[in-house]
């Protein structure tokens, strides 16, 4: 698939078919990530792929965060959000977890890390959708919450980019019409 055909079909995919990935794929798409360019070359992301019995310890964990962060709800509502957050997860076969570690270089910018890792979960999405995967980057509060970084074993400087969750999609993506550029590039000569 050319770059620039790739670029303008990818699609967040949220509904994919529980049908096992392979591994192989799954290798191209990590790889794909670690050619993001980073400063220094630091490397700062770490990928936390998730099959399996694994999702659901990470729905346990969404699980038992939305219980504790939502008391003040009715009992009915608390228990079908903390439900839905503990099934979020199982919603496809394979999620990449994608953390940041940032470098102790006294020159490495924290933002800069965060934007590297960033650029590796776009080469991921590429990547994916050239192998005709579905996949989307699913973030929000509870990503960010400590409990789910403790999962994942980051540092206390670490911190997590999103999830990707991917699979065979199972919808065919809308086309989307997007701004034209010109609408937010300014010339300077």
């Amino acid at each position: 698939m050319d770059i620039f055909e790739a670029i303008k079909t990818r699609r967040s995919i949220g509904k994919v078919k529980d049908m096992p990935v392979p591994e192989d794929l799954i290798d191209k798409i990590l790889e794909a990530g670690t050619y993001a360019p980073n400063h220094y070359r630091t490397e700062p992301w770490r990928f936390f792929v998730m099959r399996g019995e694994s999702r659901g310890k990470l729905g346990a964990v969404l699980e038992e965060i939305t219980r504790t962060e939502n008391v003040d709800l009715e009992a009915d509502e608390l228990n079908r959000k903390a439900e839905k957050a503990k099934n979020n997860p199982l919603r496809a076969p394979v999620i990449i977890a994608v953390g940041v570690e940032p470098s102790e270089k006294k020159n490495v910018i924290h933002q800069e890390e965060y934007a590297a890792v960033c650029s590796a979960v776009q080469n991921m999405l590429l990547a994916a959708h050239a192998l005709g995967l579905g996949a989307i980057w699913r973030t929000g509060a509870i990503t960010y919450h400590p409990k789910v970084k403790d999962f994942f074993g980051l540092t206390q400087k670490g911190e997590l980019a999103g999830f990707i969750y991917m699979g065979y999609p199972d919808l065919a993506p809308k086309p989307v019409k997007k701004t034209g550029f010109e609408n937010f590039t300014v010339w300077m000569n």
